[in-house]
């Protein structure tokens, strides 16, 4: 049995991004004219700032120059986070979607675009927001009825009560 590259290379990754607090959520190796781009997105449960990710890129290029997994040809390492607008593919994704707005496109035909209240081990609580002034409306949806689910960015969101405590307790 084969492993690809990329296979390889997330066996030989993962420990270390893991004990760095991380996870793993993508590895890709691509060819950019002559070079080769090894691309890593990692993520956690709290997010992951500008130091830690130049810390697991520091571990990530240490331990790829050690064991030579890349080979001789030069390459170069990109570390970085899903981004705002990810795509949800891991039962973890939609756990850090809680709060977030989701457009969802349903395995039955359909989209719908809600606010992740809750996520469990079968699917989501969601709430679909009114449109023209009607109030929000609660919906539960199957994780075996989504297609494919991605967050969207949000301008104009109203602050949330603990974001409103926050700034009282900035301006006492």
């Amino acid at each position: 049995m084969s492993t690809t590259q990329s296979e390889r290379l997330r066996e030989l990754l993962e420990p270390l991004v893991s004990s760095q607090g991380l996870d793993l959520e993508e590895i890709a190796v691509d060819a950019v004219g002559r070079k080769r781009v090894l691309r890593v997105v990692v993520d956690s449960d709290t997010g992951a700032d500008l130091d830690r990710i130049a810390d697991v890129s520091r571990a990530l290029s240490a331990k790829l120059d050690e064991t030579d997994a890349m080979g001789s040809a030069e390459y170069t390492l990109e570390v970085g986070t899903p981004g705002a607008e990810r795509l949800l593919t891991e039962h973890r994704h939609f756990v850090r979607a809680t709060g977030r707005l989701v457009r969802f496109q349903l395995a039955e035909g359909g989209e719908l675009v809600a606010r992740v209240l809750a996520a469990d081990d079968e699917g989501l609580d969601l709430e679909v927001p009114g449109v023209k002034g009607r109030k929000a409306t609660a919906r539960r949806l199957a994780f075996g009825d989504i297609a494919r689910a991605r967050v969207q960015v949000e301008f104009n969101r109203k602050d949330d009560a603990s974001d409103k405590n926050d700034k009282k307790e900035e301006e006492a």
